[in-house]
């Protein structure tokens, strides 16, 4: 059950034809769209949060009379933090949206190519 949740644990035959019986083959386009927008926001939110703490430790570590201890523009500073995730995140950089939608959708179906008479 366990190597189930580890994605790089090796699959059986078994499990991914249990699994393409349980998953629904085609997603709704709207689903699809709210599980992209929740997935890039997360990766968002990820990215948000680790530019805070870097910048916490940065002004942890700064001497007294270093700049960046001055909390005058704090606020702003994180605001711009906030919208450089989001831009980050919505170019995928981290790849953390992607990871999340191939767990979350199934995959594409593939389409055969047609044969001519």
């Amino acid at each position: 059950m366990l190597d189930k949740l580890n994605p790089l644990a090796p699959q059986t035959g078994a499990d991914e034809a249990k699994d393409a019986a349980i998953a629904p083959a085609v997603v709704d386009p709207a689903t699809a769209k709210k599980v992209t927008k929740a997935a890039i926001d997360f990766e968002s939110f990820f990215i948000s949060n680790m530019l805070h703490q870097m910048r916490e430790t940065q002004r942890t570590i700064a001497p007294e009379d270093s700049p960046y201890k001055d909390k005058v523009n704090q606020d702003m500073q994180d605001m711009a933090d906030n919208v450089l995730a989001g831009s980050i995140a919505n170019q995928r950089a981290f790849g953390i949206a992607d990871a999340i939608l191939k767990q979350m959708l199934p995959p594409a179906p593939a389409h055969e190519p047609k044969k001519s008479a």
